[in-house]
């Protein structure tokens, strides 16, 4: 590629003005910033008029520029510029993790037609280095599960509920106070960003593209006084976790859920924003990465090493896509979950395959038990729109 990276920038904010700095202060590799794209003409900026383009054809047309690092909000036209971006033949680094959940097939396709890299190890995990794992230390092992807290922003609020015994909404507050939730948070309480992340994550663990929108995604608005008692009781934390797990043959269930953790679980002590990975290999058994889950420095380290990365030529390999074998998606499974519940009627539109526990009082009704994902998708709105709140009693799922 040369030696020096000529970089095409989209997007300014605190990602974006963090690499900038990092960029302009590192003796580590040669990068240099040609053109920041924008699209606020009138918010004062720190840099010069002379880096600054509103233009994005001012970009994608410049040939100098042969990496596009791409840090913008709208998923619709962050694809447009990393499409182009990639039929163009420049490299492109993103953190996007809603377009490439969107458009993975596409983009793969673009990149490999292209002889391009599309890095994107900012895009799951803050700064767990979760993608380059998965693709250079487990490219031959078959993997089992791989599962998690992939959300700064919930786990926050979750912990704020069971260790200062917060209601949902004092925590949610919180959050938005210190720059943990955006104003509408429903991307991360409702398990999107999680589910967009899990989507990624499967394809680099099972070389498995999915559609995310056949992915459950349940979150935790719904949280009741009543279920944060019943984990506390217990000694469960809640913590909202996707699982990514292979079933015996070829089959792989993927969904994001609230789930009970217990004491013993890596998981357990991974509190406030920060996020934790699970990795269970065939032969290496379990492995569990920490870091944090929320902020721009986490985010601006891992763009960072991206293009780092595209300084020495590298490359995705996608070694388990391109296997002959690559397994199938499934929500035909059985979870074990808990299910708070108002009335009997519930449960005839939630059918149990199996009860192990029940309760019932005026004010407070669960149900513990088996139930097949299919019917958790096919309720997801009911369970919403009635104010249930279900969370995973086991990490795993059967057949």
């Amino acid at each position: 590629m040369g030696n020096t990276l000529k970089i095409g920038l989209f997007g300014f904010g605190c990602v974006g003005q963090g690499l900038y700095h990092v960029l302009n202060n590192s003796t580590g590799f040669k990068a240099d910033i040609v053109k920041i794209g924008l699209k606020d003409k009138n918010k004062p900026r720190t840099i010069g008029k002379e880096l600054i383009t509103f233009d994005k054809w001012e970009i994608l047309n410049n040939p100098e520029i042969n990496v596009i690092v791409e840090l913008i909000d709208d998923a619709d036209e962050a694809f447009l510029i990393v499409s182009e971006a990639l039929k163009k033949g420049k490299h492109v680094v993103t953190a996007n993790k809603k377009l490439l959940a969107t458009h993975l097939n596409e983009l793969y396709r673009l990149q490999e037609e292209n002889n391009v890299s599309l890095l994107y190890e900012a895009s799951a995990c803050g700064s767990i280095p979760i993608i380059r794992t998965l693709e250079e230390y487990f490219d031959n092992e078959e993997l089992e599960k791989v599962s998690g807290i992939f959300n700064g922003t919930t786990n926050y609020i979750l912990t704020k509920t069971i260790i200062e015994k917060l209601s949902y909404a004092e925590a949610l507050k919180q959050a938005q106070d210190k720059g943990f939730a955006e104003s509408d948070p429903t991307n991360d309480v409702e398990g999107f960003d999680a589910k967009y992340k899990a989507v990624i994550v499967a394809l680099h663990a099972f070389g498995l593209i999915i559609k995310q929108e056949e992915v459950l995604n349940i979150g935790i608005t719904t949280l009741h006084e009543n279920d944060i008692k019943y984990a506390s009781e217990k000694g469960y934390k809640i913590k909202l976790t996707p699982i990514i797990q292979k079933l015996g043959g070829d089959k792989v269930s993927v969904f994001v859920a609230p789930r009970f953790i217990k004491e013993h679980s890596h998981l357990y002590n991974v509190d406030n924003e920060f996020n934790g990975v699970i990795v269970e290999g065939q032969f290496s058994g379990e492995q569990f990465l920490q870091g944090r889950g929320a902020g721009s420095y986490p985010t601006g380290a891992a763009v960072l090493s991206d293009i780092s990365a595209l300084s020495h030529g590298y490359k995705y390999e996608f070694k388990k896509y391109s296997q002959k074998h690559a397994p199938v998606f499934t929500n035909d499974v059985f979870v074990e979950v808990y299910l708070r519940y108002n009335h009997e009627e519930d449960l005839k539109q939630i059918p149990f395959h199996e009860v192990t526990e029940k309760y019932a009082s005026r004010d407070y009704k669960y149900i513990i038990g088996k139930v097949n994902l299919q019917v958790l998708i096919a309720n997801k709105s009911y369970i919403i729109n009635n104010h249930l709140f279900l969370s995973l009693v086991k990490d795993s799922v059967t057949k």
